[in-house]
């Protein structure tokens, strides 16, 4: 059974975790076989604490507009439940899962890794792809033809969303390849299953044989140093 997969974004007060800036946006896109489902999670959370100026000026939320806000310890139940034993797509994942486990860790809910299935790093996906590239989600978006003029600002659920689009984008050609061997495995299969006990023979006849003949003769002048033919039935 193909895994559930929930393309996952956070905004910050920062850049740092281990200093202390904290998730205050969470925005979440279920993927199933493939498509991207109605189902998804977003949330805005109070940090109780400033929002460095430069990451303001990335996402645009403002301490006043969090105060009200949920903390994380009161939606971790839901956000784990939503998340749970998925396989997580996220755009330069080691940013996000740090600052996530912190926020679990707070909570004392343990680390990400132990609720959830694994970690597709879509921005290494893109460097393999495409390397000494640019591979920003803008720079994606506009590779892969995916419409992201309405993104003035860095918003989760925003980002998750066109993140959603880039990832089965750039992992189409491996669907392609997998259905080119399943396609390949079931002809090897019918193959091996063909009667042939059944088939008729018919030889060639004499004035055949000598026309097949003049043919290999003019194939072997024309290659100059005889045919494979020949070789392997002198």
């Amino acid at each position: 059974m193909e895994p559930r997969q929930i393309v996952l974004d956070t905004e910050t007060t920062g850049l740092n975790a281990k200093l202390g800036d904290r998730v205050i946006e969470i925005g979440c896109i279920e993927i199933r076989s493939r498509r991207v489902t109605d189902r998804h999670f977003h949330v805005y959370l109070n940090p109780e604490r400033d929002i460095e100026e430069g990451a303001a000026k990335v996402h645009g939320l403002t301490r006043e507009f969090l105060s009200d806000k949920p903390h994380f310890a009161d939606v971790a139940k839901d956000f784990l439940d939503y998340v749970r034993d998925a396989e997580l797509v996220i755009h330069n994942a080691e940013f996000d899962v740090e600052f996530l486990d912190r926020e679990l860790g707070l909570a004392k809910l343990g680390s990400l890794a132990e609720h959830v299935a694994g970690v597709v790093d879509t921005l290494a996906l893109a460097r393999e792809l495409h390397p000494g590239k640019r591979n920003s989600l803008d720079a994606l978006c506009e590779r892969y033809a995916i419409d992201n003029a309405h993104r003035r600002l860095h918003g989760a659920l925003l980002d998750a969303e066109l993140l959603a689009e880039v990832y089965l984008a750039m992992t189409r050609g491996q669907e392609s390849l997998m259905m080119e061997l399943d396609a390949q495995e079931a002809r090897d299969e019918s193959a091996v299953r063909v009667d042939a006990s059944g088939l008729q023979v018919l030889r060639a006849n004499a004035d055949e044989g000598a026309a097949h003949e003049q043919y290999l003769d003019a194939l072997e002048r024309d290659a100059k140093g005889g045919v494979l033919w020949r070789r392997l039935n002198p």
